[in-house]
């Protein structure tokens, strides 16, 4: 079954995580096969959140862009470099290829031959040097076996086109000279009297037995064809070793992790139909055929807790959305078929997903309801936001009977994690829970810091409004913020870049506001501050 990733938004909160986590567990009890990931690093809050109730952190995840690993490439299409160059060809015909990647005994990749290459061997290659073995010979040549010495095969080739008397006379044989004869006695005589490498008999030309005898001794290789002299001379050079073909320029190569769309920016300078595909070993996995971007099998992903593309996985154009569920207002995020998109006006994601457990009769374990418990606490601040709903209070009494915790101790220790300020960078605390907003074709960016102490931030303000300055600058952003949220006042202070000041008074209406106002009630984003901020933009 193909895997699906679930995941919330590039900056991970409590509600994010746990809501990925509770519904891959929900879903993967419905006999779906889910993933649960993240998309950045985790705050201190929700580390505390899966360290208290034991849940192992998701995994990372970088993107979601197609690689080359979603794309329906030829799969084990590859020749041994020791096979004849006649099965590279019927092996390119039968498959409708254009080109064969050549391996060693290890599946390394050593070079690619093409209908190119064989078409430039066949008109201008050296077709009276042969390098091959015996059972190449036998198969191509559909030969049967008469003396064998040497598996491998390697010399010029002859043919007794003169008279009998004439090509024993002119013609100088030596242990590096392959012949391909018909009955004729006498120059097989010859032949093997002088010790060449293999004689090649058209026809099923009979040979005597003492001239085997000679060849015996001589350790003289033979082998008998049904084919003619003619026939033979045409397809002798087929026999010789695939790796023979490969030039010493090194092919364009691609490994399963390469996104398509960096092969696509190469493809259109090099023009090539056929790449190799390798691992990170260089073990070849097969051949890629521009064609083969007609079947992509697109990552499956269901969103949490976001619907907006900035605020998703890199390459979220390229997936294949499922589902989305989020508490958040309608965003930019744009599907190519009808998702089941459960969006719900509460405080929480995880509140919808409890439900979502309620509607199935699924049994939650206490770990889940600790999750869950956990998104819904954090996102409506103990039910203190003014995004929480009666939805959001049915969910964490319920979920806190499950978890075996009071709330509203657990919530303050939660909240309290998240408020510490040790070990962190002024970075650290704007890109604690940071969002980005796109409105009118600008963007601007919104950081909320819960804490209970201001005055720790308050010291180091100017600085703080720096390090705004400097991420509106590189990001062109018209407006970064700082919302530092006071838990116990239900109030919060804001921070802002200064370019911003003229939007910041026009959205709350003052003649002037400085750095590190105090704003009463105010406490949610998703409330009281991004529809005040989206108003001035639109």
């Amino acid at each position: 079954m193909e895997k699906t990733y679930i995941f919330g938004h590039k900056k991970p909160d409590t509600d994010s995580v746990t809501s990925c986590i509770a519904l891959s567990y929900l879903k993967n009890c419905l006999g779906e096969s889910t993933e649960p990931r993240i998309l950045g690093s985790l705050n201190k809050e929700t580390a505390f959140a899966l360290s208290y109730f034991k849940v192992e952190e998701p995994a990372y995840l970088n993107d979601v862009k197609l690689q080359m690993k979603d794309i329906a490439y030829h799969k084990g299409f590859m020749v041994k470099d020791t096979a004849p160059i006649y099965d590279g060809y019927q092996y390119m015909i039968k498959e409708g290829l254009t080109g064969l990647p050549v391996i060693d005994d290890n599946k390394q990749f050593i070079g690619l031959v093409t209908m190119k290459d064989l078409s430039k061997m066949l008109i201008s290659g050296d077709m009276n040097r042969l390098e091959t073995s015996y059972d190449n010979l036998l198969h191509v040549l559909k030969g049967e076996e008469i003396c064998r010495f040497d598996e491998e095969i390697i010399g010029n080739l002859l043919v007794a086109a003169y008279r009998s008397t004439t090509f024993i006379h002119t013609v100088e044989l030596d242990p590096e000279k392959i012949l391909i004869v018909g009955d004729r006695h006498s120059v097989i005589e010859y032949a093997v009297e002088s010790g060449i490498e293999l004689i090649i008999i058209a026809g099923n030309g009979e040979i005597k037995e003492k001239h085997l005898e000679i060849a015996r001794k001589n350790h003289v290789n033979v082998i008998r064809s049904p084919y003619d002299t003619y026939h033979i001379a045409k397809l002798v050079s087929l026999a010789s070793c695939i790796k023979t073909m490969i030039g010493s320029y090194n092919p364009i190569k691609f490994e399963e992790t390469d996104y398509i769309s960096d092969v696509l920016e190469i493809n259109d300078k090099l023009k090539h139909t056929n790449y190799p595909i390798v691992d990170r070993n260089n073990e070849c996995l097969g051949l890629f055929k521009i064609t083969d971007l007609s079947e992509k099998n697109p990552k499956r992903v269901v969103l949490v807790d976001h619907n907006e593309k900035m605020q998703s996985a890199e390459g979220i154009e390229e997936a294949e959305i499922l589902e989305i569920f989020d508490h958040h207002n309608l965003g930019s995020i744009t599907t190519a078929a009808p998702i089941n998109f459960r969006n719900m006006a509460v405080g929480s994601t995880c509140t919808i997903i409890y439900n979502l457990f309620v509607e199935r009769n699924i049994e939650i374990p206490r770990e889940i309801a600790g999750m869950m418990l956990s998104g819904i606490l954090s996102d409506t601040l103990i039910l203190k936001s003014p995004t929480a709903t009666e939805k959001d209070r049915e969910a964490i009494l319920a979920l806190s009977k499950i978890a075996q915790v009071d709330y509203e101790q657990y919530g303050m220790d939660l909240l309290k994690a998240g408020t510490s300020l040790e070990g962190m960078t002024k970075e650290n605390v704007i890109y604690n829970d940071f969002k980005v907003y796109n409105a009118n074709g600008k963007s601007f960016a919104i950081g909320q810091f819960f804490t209970m102490n201001f005055e720790d931030i308050e010291k180091e303000m100017n600085e703080y409004v720096n390090v705004l300055d400097e991420i509106a600058e590189n990001n062109q952003y018209s407006l970064v913020a700082l919302y530092v949220t006071d838990i116990i006042n239900k109030g919060s202070y804001v921070l802002y870049n200064k370019k911003a000041q003229n939007l910041m008074e026009t959205a709350y209406d003052l003649d002037k506001i400085e750095q590190g106002h105090y704003f009463e009630n105010c406490v949610s984003r998703k409330k009281d501050v991004v529809p005040v901020i989206m108003e001035v933009f639109q």
